[in-house]
């Protein structure tokens, strides 16, 4: 189902004239009341008035998480706090949060994108929604709430955590969809298996999973498990929270809706913008938002675009899974390692279970080390030590040949591994604290 059919199946060419539109309001707004942004745009020698359509906002400064915690709480607010409703914060758990600021037209622009996407995924009016992201200054769990809202769904705000009593409501409120985090649905997936009740007598179909990278192996294990079909949802607090972006039916990766966050891709140590097609730095310009608009926020996810008309009939750009972030990228020996290509290969082995923990740290003789441990899943973990060493011998091997190189790989029981009730921690890089 396509929430709005004329925003979403536009033509190219007006969806460009309409984008160089409101980037041009946009920045007359930004440049007369955030004083932050008119310095920067006069060190750039810019004024408004060079603006005339979308190809000209490569002439526009970045904006990055700096700038946003620089100028903590409200110094990037465009409008008076009096015209603030709602305030949000990213979910850091260090030093200040990034702080921001919607007036009631970003709320009316939220609700609308976030019904765009839970339509895509074909839920609708007749669905019961069970919203387990979040809730609080994280986005997550209040801009699910309010998308379901919107579209007519009915909405189960239950939050995140108190897994017995998740599952308990999810049978007997006949939940049709499930929002969370992608890590803590998995965690459902196991507590359901452990509970009194038979998935027969369950009414979930669909999920929402967002919040946090994960990959096409981590769907389909949600899908077995769960019995259902899993969707991505994707958002960032800083542009809106999630609703900047959805996958459709077709799963042919995620429409941005741009005619209110305008996409660029650019290249992560220059900054220059990259042809289409190429994998570089996702880079989001809001272009309708009054209470904080943002200009070419660096997001550092690292993803590539597709603007071919998408068989669901939708034309909106369409943005690759997330490879992973810049700054989330492990530089081991010299070798660049993502998170997510040793996801990839775990979730490609059938004797594995989706749980993973990865340790860099660095010996006295500077030398880094490399330690990935996985869970095995219960029917394969066993006693015999050759049928052990012959399992870790396979995973390593594809592990070296997806990463170049060899992780000091660890085979452990199953549900050894500490499980997330939001976002998963799957990365403790020891180095950083030395």
């Amino acid at each position: 189902m396509i929430w709005n059919e004329n925003a979403e199946c536009m033509s190219r060419d007006k969806m460009r004239e309409l984008q160089g539109i409101r980037l041009k309001r946009t920045v007359e707004k930004v440049y007369q009341n955030c004083v932050p942004y008119r310095q920067q745009m006069t060190e750039k020698g810019i004024t408004p008035n060079d603006i005339k359509s979308i190809e000209d906002i490569a002439k526009l400064p970045f904006t990055s998480k700096k700038d946003l915690r620089d100028n903590y709480p409200f110094g990037l607010l465009c409008c008076q706090m009096s015209n603030v409703v709602r305030i949000h914060a990213s979910s850091g758990t260090t030093g200040k949060p990034i702080v921001v600021g919607y007036t009631r037209n970003d709320l009316n622009i939220w609700n609308e994108v976030g019904a765009r996407c839970f339509s895509a995924y074909g839920i609708n009016r007749n669905d019961t929604v069970q919203v387990s992201y979040g809730y609080g200054l994280f986005t997550g769990g209040l801009g699910a709430h309010s998308a379901v809202e919107t579209f007519g769904g009915t909405v189960i705000p239950i939050s995140s955590g108190n897994t017995e009593k998740q599952i308990m409501l999810m049978h007997d409120l006949k939940t049709t969809a499930l929002a969370c985090t992608p890590s803590y649905a998995l965690y459902l997936a196991e507590a359901l298996e452990q509970s009194p009740y038979n998935r027969k007598e369950f009414k979930l179909k669909t999920g929402v999973f967002g919040a946090e990278p994960w990959t096409e192996g981590m769907r389909k294990e949600l899908e077995d498990k769960l019995q259902i079909k899993a969707y991505d949802i994707y958002g960032l607090t800083e542009i809106i929270g999630p609703g900047v972006g959805h996958e459709c039916r077709c799963q042919n990766g995620t429409h941005i809706c741009e005619d209110h966050f305008y996409p660029e891709i650019v290249d992560p140590e220059t900054g220059n913008p990259l042809p289409e097609g190429q994998t570089g730095e996702l880079v989001f310009s809001t272009i309708t938002k009054s209470g904080m608009p943002l200009l070419r926020f660096r997001t550092r996810d690292l993803t590539k675009l597709n603007y071919k008309k998408c068989d669901c009939g939708r034309t909106s750009v369409r943005m690759e899974k997330i490879l992973g972030r810049c700054d989330d990228m492990l530089i081991i020996r010299g070798v660049n390692v993502f998170p997510s290509q040793i996801e990839t290969v775990i979730c490609e082995i059938p004797e594995l279970e989706p749980h993973y923990l990865i340790t860099v740290d660095r010996e006295t003789n500077n030398l880094d080390t490399f330690e990935v441990k996985v869970e095995v899943k219960e029917n394969h973990y066993c006693d015999e030590m050759g049928k052990m060493l012959e399992l870790k011998k396979h995973i390593a091997h594809k592990l070296q040949n997806v990463l170049g190189i060899l992780p000091n790989l660890k085979l452990v029981e199953p549900k050894s591994i500490q499980r997330s009730q939001g976002k998963a921690k799957r990365v403790v890089d020891n180095r950083k604290l030395k």
